[in-house]
C-alpha cells in the first residue's frame, strides 16, 4: 500500500485527493494547504487524515511514501526537489517546473535516487487520446497533415503564468504523446488585456520536419468554453471534442486525392472523398483515476511513467520557446527536443 501525501488542496488538489483515495493500492494519509479553512472542511469528511499547513512537515512525515505537488508553478521545483531529497516518489501537477534547467535537475535527482518522477499531463490518460495515438500509430489516418486545437473559456485568470502555461500545455502534451514526430520550430503571438498581468490570449504554431503543421489557440477571455481538436490525415480525419458527453471522438473518412494532369503540374486534379463518419466506443473511466493507478503501478513495479520527467521537460522547453517567440512578436524559434 502506497501512502500518499498531497500538497495543495485548492483548485486541482481535491480531484487528486479523491482519485487517490479511490485507487486500489494507495491511500491518502496526509494533505497540506496554507489555508486552514480548507483543511478543516477536509478533516470533517476524512477524520483520519493528517493535515499540515507547512509543506516541509508533510514531506518529513515518515508515513508518506509519495508526494503529489498541486501548487502554483513557481513552487513546483522546490517542493518536488525537497520531496525527492527526503526519498519520496513525486507526481507534479503540470508543468513540471518554471524553467527547463530546473526540470533537468529534477530528472537527475529522480534518476540518482531511483525514484518515480511523474507529471500530471492528465489528457494523456484519457481513452480518447489513447485511441487517437493507436489510430495514428497503426497508419489508419495515413500521413498526418495537421493538428489544430482550440482551448478557450472565460477564466480562470492566473497571476503567475500566462495562458500558454495554463492551457496550451494540455495540447502540447497530447501532441507529444500521439504524433510520431517532434516539432523543430515554434512561433507564438499573444496579448494581455489586463494591465500588469500575463497574456490571456495566444496563438501558437508548431513546425515539423515534414509537411505536418500544428496550431493551438488558447484564450481565457471567451463567452463560451470550447475544447475542439482536429487532426487531418491523408486517409482519415478526427474531431475530438472533450466537452461532448458521449461521442467525444469522431472519425471521418474524408479527404482529397491529388492526380497530376495530363499536361503539366499546373493542372493538378483535386478530387474529394466524402465517406462515412463513425464514433469509436470509449472507456468512460476518469482520466485521473487511470493516472493514479499508473503512478502506483510505476512505484510498485519500478516502471517508467508515460508522462515521465523527460516528457515534462519537453513541455517546458516548448513553452519557453513559445514565450521567447511571443516576446519577439512571433519570431520563429528553433526547437531541439
Amino acid at each position: 500500500m502506497i501512502n500518499i501525501g498531497v500538497i495543495g488542496h485548492g483548485y486541482w488538489g481535491p480531484n487528486l485527493v479523491r482519485n487517490f483515495m479511490a485507487a486500489s493500492g494507495s491511500r491518502v494519509t496526509a494533505v497540506c494547504d496554507q489555508q486552514e479553512e480548507r483543511l478543516t472542511q477536509l478533516h470533517k469528511l476524512h477524520p483520519t487524515l493528517t493535515t499540515y499547513t507547512n509543506a516541509a512537515d508533510l514531506i518529513a512525515d515518515k508515513n508518506v511514501d509519495a508526494v503529489i505537488v498541486a501548487t502554483p508553478v513557481s513552487t513546483h521545483f522546490d517542493l518536488a526537489m525537497a520531496a525527492m531529497t527526503a526519498g519520496k516518489h513525486v507526481l507534479v501537477e503540470k508543468p513540471l517546473a518554471q524553467r527547463s534547467d530546473l526540470a533537468r535537475r529534477l530528472i537527475d535527482e529522480a534518476e540518482k535516487r531511483g525514484l518515480v518522477l511523474m507529471v500530471d499531463h492528465t489528457f494523456v490518460y484519457t481513452d480518447a487520446v489513447r485511441t487517437i495515438r493507436e489510430m495514428i500509430a497503426s497508419g489508419k489516418l495515413g500521413e498526418i497533415y495537421y493538428y489544430d486545437a482550440v482551448r478557450v473559456n472565460l477564466g480562470l485568470f492566473q497571476h503567475d503564468v500566462n495562458v500558454i502555461w495554463d492551457l496550451a500545455i494540455h495540447d502540447l502534451s497530447i501532441m507529444d504523446y500521439v504524433l510520431p514526430n517532434k516539432p523543430v520550430g515554434i512561433s507564438a503571438t499573444g496579448i494581455s488585456h489586463v494591465p500588469g498581468q500575463p497574456e490571456n490570449v495566444a496563438y501558437i504554431t508548431l513546425f515539423f520536419p515534414n509537411t505536418q503543421i500544428a496550431h493551438v489557440h488558447v484564450n481565457w477571455l471567451t463567452p463560451v468554453k470550447v475544447r475542439h481538436t482536429l487532426i487531418g490525415g491523408s486517409e482519415k480525419m478526427i474531431l475530438y471534442d472533450d466537452l461532448e458527453p458521449s461521442d467525444k471522438l469522431k472519425v471521418y473518412d474524408k479527404g482529397i486525392t491529388v492526380t497530376p494532369g495530363p499536361e503539366d503540374v499546373y493542372k493538378m486534379l483535386v478530387s474529394y472523398r466524402l465517406g462515412d463518419m463513425w464514433a469509436p466506443r470509449l472507456d468512460n473511466t476518469e482520466a485521473l483515476q487511470t493516472e493514479a493507478l499508473h503512478f502506483i503501478d510505476c512505484i510498485t513495479n519500478k516502471k517508467e511513467p508515460l508522462t515521465d520527467g523527460q516528457a515534462g521537460l519537453r513541455m517546458v522547453k516548448m513553452i519557453e520557446a513559445a514565450e521567447q517567440s511571443l516576446q519577439d512578436r512571433g519570431r520563429l524559434v528553433e526547437l531541439t527536443l
